[in-house]
């Protein structure tokens, strides 16, 4: 645990959950929590109880105790030896408290933490002016490639692939769950408020240099399968555009506490209101990718044996099982060619093979 006493509470939690192979919905479930909770816990946004604490230490291996300080909590023992050397010395704690309040000594205190603001600031600032040219020499973002939708799923299919515990040759591994896709990558998911910005409402972000995906939290639409495709578009856009070797040298320079996000910020999701339409080639990527990743064709290969792709109430039943939603699903069949559906109608047909389709309205920037 001495290893532990050098890093956030919520950082210990998020390694010791990985290397027990859960993802943030089973832990949760486990220690009694929402999982967005358990995010706003990993990302050291709340403080946890000692309840939670303590079930925390029990369902990963951890020392209770140890962790209770990296929350910055006191054990049962030390508030019981508070309490007795208060109980004993109480006589002589008015007086305490008075010569520390009136003791020089609390003024270099004082002066040295002053010292010590201005001494990170200026660091802060040489900081920033080395990642500005390290940004300079490095490309976060990759120019557009023109990706078919064959190479898309093919990337796709080889982090299911690689994944441990999820093989191509299992069908029965669904709902597939994004968090613990972004926990093979080594990215992390925050659920928080996002506010919108002059251009409209922000449904997700990724932060490439901090290799988080945050999901807004505000939202009526914030479901569990709405949720679960915005973070595998954010997922989609990770593997596609970002370079990741790059990000990584560029985060290795920054200051942890640093708070300037100006830094790490895009691809901004927003509503299907929104009027930007900046990037649709990259956000389409993005998408089809999301797609493939949530809906392997093996496993629609499965599913769709004994049903009829073309009656509603089927897929309906499908959709449910991949954990994704109906239109969702009807995206994913069409791209594949196996159904069609008019333009205004609700009539199935069987699929036109190559047949390309209208794109959902959900814009990113």
């Amino acid at each position: 645990m001495d290893k532990q006493e050098s890093q956030s509470f919520g950082r210990c939690i998020w390694q010791a959950r990985r290397k027990k192979g859960l993802n943030q919905r089973e832990l949760a479930v486990k220690v009694g929590v929402d999982y967005t909770y358990l995010s706003k816990l990993e990302n050291d946004h709340v403080e946890p109880s000692e309840k939670v604490i303590r079930s925390l230490a029990e369902h990963l291996s951890l020392n209770a105790e140890q962790l209770m300080y990296l929350a910055g909590r006191m054990t049962q023992n030390d508030s019981e030896a508070f309490e007795q050397l208060l109980k004993v010395n109480y006589k002589e704690m008015p007086a305490l408290f008075r010569r520390m309040r009136e003791s020089p000594g609390i003024d270099s205190l004082v002066k040295a933490r002053d010292e010590q603001i201005v001494r990170l600031q200026k660091e802060n600032a040489e900081l920033r002016t080395k990642v500005e040219k390290l940004q300079k020499k490095l490309t976060l973002f990759k120019p557009y490639i023109f990706y078919s939708k064959e190479e898309i799923e093919r990337k796709a299919n080889e982090i299911l692939h690689n994944m441990p515990n999820l093989h191509n040759d299992d069908a029965a591994k669904i709902p597939i769950d994004a968090t613990r896709v972004c926990d093979y990558l080594n990215l992390s998911i925050d659920i928080e408020e996002i506010l919108p910005d002059e251009h409209g409402l922000i449904v997700a972000k990724i932060l490439p240099l901090e290799r988080r995906i945050l999901v807004n939290s505000g939202l009526p639409e914030m479901l569990g399968t709405f949720t679960e495709f915005t973070i595998a578009h954010e997922i989609g856009h990770w593997v596609l555009h970002i370079n990741q070797e790059d990000a990584d040298i560029l985060s290795e320079e920054i200051n942890e506490n640093s708070d300037d996000e100006n830094q790490v910020i895009l691809f901004l999701c927003r509503s299907a209101s929104s009027p930007i339409d900046k990037f649709e080639a990259f956000e389409w990527q993005a998408q089809y990718f999301a797609s493939c990743l949530l809906m392997p064709r093996y496993v629609l290969q499965e599913l769709r044996k004994e049903r009829d792709l073309t009656n509603w109430k089927h897929l309906f039943i499908m959709a449910k099982e991949l954990g994704v939603t109906i239109s969702s699903l009807i995206y994913r069949l069409q791209n594949l060619g196996w159904i069609y559906i008019p333009k205004g109608s609700k009539q199935i047909y069987p699929g036109k093979i190559g047949l390309e389709t209208e794109q959902p309205r959900m814009y990113y920037l």
